[in-house]
């Protein structure tokens, strides 16, 4: 059974994403990495190849930002289609897996390399809020997404390149879950790298337009947040430990309305049963 990842990024370091951690934690698990760097002034191409690593491919990709939020599963899925092997494993820029997944990871590809009713693999999010010390919960945070898929099949980037699905009709992937976990620090990196992140979405998706509001000094806080009590990915050690006085210092308070309303009696209802409520999932789990 023949293992590769995949992966993109650009701008990592004005973005300070931990795309370095990202790829070193899926490492283990590859006999080929392909990443897509696009444009970038920051050095980012050098970032990924000083990781002097002969798996390592790097892609460079074109990044045609006209067009829009389409760009970023276009350039994943050719990613994803330089790719051969049995299983590929997408991971994006501010995504680690925790070694305890590697384990679990290896043994639910093995099991599922010959059942053809299995199109993906889903893994677990922890979505780390403000700080890599509060994690988000409920219907604001997804709970689990397809990371793994076969190359060469149907399986295609969508959307934003959140997940994938399946040929022209755009068929929700079979998938099975993995047991392992992906820690996503995308909203848990410095304020001022947020701050770059929002100004190119805004470019990206809306023309330049202020369609997503600048940044406080403090991110909001946002219903389900709460600490976290486990253990982060060893690679990530002195990522966080280098970014302690640079992220949100706490939550800015937020008025009750509608629609937090709604979020709370969601959360509830999630904690007392373990089902969430208008859930929407791009996979079918088998």
């Amino acid at each position: 059974m023949r293992v590769v990842g995949f992966s993109l990024v650009a701008n990592a370091v004005r973005l300070d994403f931990p795309v370095i951690e990202a790829l070193r934690s899926i490492l283990p698990l590859v006999e080929e990495l392909v990443v897509n760097v696009g444009p970038s002034t920051d050095g980012t191409r050098e970032l990924v190849t000083g990781l002097h690593d002969p798996r390592i491919r790097v892609l460079d990709g074109r990044w045609d930002t006209s067009e829009g939020g389409r760009m970023l599963a276009h350039e994943t899925q050719r990613a994803l289609d330089a790719c051969r092997g049995d299983w590929a494993i997408y991971i994006q820029a501010d995504e680690v897996l925790h070694e305890a997944g590697v384990t679990p990871l290896t043994t639910a590809m093995a099991a599922a390399w010959r059942d053809p009713r299995v199109e993906g693999l889903l893994v677990d999010f922890l979505h780390f809020y403000g700080t890599p010390e509060w994690v988000g919960g409920g219907r604001p945070w997804y709970r689990r997404e397809v990371r793994v898929v076969r190359p060469g099949g149907s399986a295609r980037s969508h959307g934003d390149a959140q997940g994938f699905r399946a040929g022209p009709d755009d068929r929700k992937l079979r998938a099975r879950r993995s047991g392992a976990t992906y820690h996503h620090y995308g909203w848990a990196r410095p304020l001022a790298a947020l701050g770059v992140k929002r100004e190119l979405d805004n470019a990206l998706l809306y023309a330049g337009a202020d369609r997503r509001a600048p940044l406080g000094p403090r991110l909001p806080w946002e219903v389900g947040t709460r600490p976290f009590g486990g253990s982060h990915p060893a690679v990530m050690r002195e990522w966080i430990a280098a970014r302690r006085d640079a992220v949100s210092p706490g939550f800015a308070p937020r008025r009750w309305d509608a629609r937090r309303l709604a979020l709370h009696a969601s959360l509830g209802i999630e904690r007392l049963t373990g089902w969430r409520p208008f859930e929407r999932a791009g996979y079918v789990e088998v």
